[in-house]
């Protein structure tokens, strides 16, 4: 069995309430990793209540009260900073959306051939970009072509895949071209697997319109320091 589907199992475990030790065994691996795996899955009050009355093999309430207790700290200060953070982000002006956006650019987007290009998969970049190329370059959504990179094996998902990037980024179906299915086998079984979209790639139509803008820009930032 492949330690993809272990995980799985160790996983589904855990959502149970099974302790991270009972895990371990029943898997047939080390408690490190079976606590590794497992360590994102927050437990229910019910759950932590009957892990503690039986207080598994030296875990004392105490002690995992005490575990606890650091991790509702550390989800507390995420949560603080995550609100602080878009509360100082909040109202950008223009010239803060053009050099945030161009520094994204610089790190992610193609400098090359003459093409405006962004590939990501994560959508709040995708969504990023597209109001950075609207309201700084004045490039509607209309103006955009886009393609979906994904395994082969989402070959069947691959309408339900292009309606999430459609949602995402309001780009209209017919700018989107062929999909890039990726054609190595997958060597895990994951979790999430009908919750993966792959990556979006985003093109501007006529890109030599800014393509010497933006590459100059980014040249003027990187004179900047």
């Amino acid at each position: 069995m492949s330690k993809s589907v272990i995980r799985l199992q160790a996983i589904k475990l855990r959502k149970q309430g099974i302790s991270v030790r009972e895990i371990a065994k029943k898997v047939g691996v080390a408690k490190s990793t079976a606590s590794l795996w497992v360590r994102h899955i927050m437990l229910t009050p019910s759950q932590l209540k009957k892990l503690m009355s039986n207080s598994h093999r030296g875990w004392s309430a105490g002690r995992m009260l005490g575990s606890l207790s650091q991790k509702n700290k550390r989800l507390s200060l995420i949560e603080t900073e995550n609100e602080s953070g878009r509360i100082e982000f909040s109202n950008l002006s223009l010239r803060d959306l053009k050099i945030a956006g161009l520094c994204l650019y610089w790190a992610e987007g193609s400098k090359k051939n003459r093409k405006v290009n962004f590939c990501n998969s994560d959508p709040k970049m995708i969504k990023f970009f597209i109001t950075w190329i609207n309201k700084v370059y004045q490039i509607p959504s209309h103006e955009l072509s886009c393609y979906v990179g994904i395994n082969e094996a989402h070959k069947n998902r691959e309408r339900m895949v292009k309606d999430y990037w459609h949602r995402q980024t309001d780009i209209p179906f017919e700018n989107f071209t062929k999909t890039s299915f990726k054609k190595y086998p997958l060597k895990k079984t994951f979790e999430n697997f009908d919750e993966h979209y792959g990556t979006l790639s985003i093109q501007v139509r006529r890109p030599a319109r800014i393509f010497y803008q933006i590459i100059g820009q980014i040249h003027g930032l990187s004179m900047a320091t």
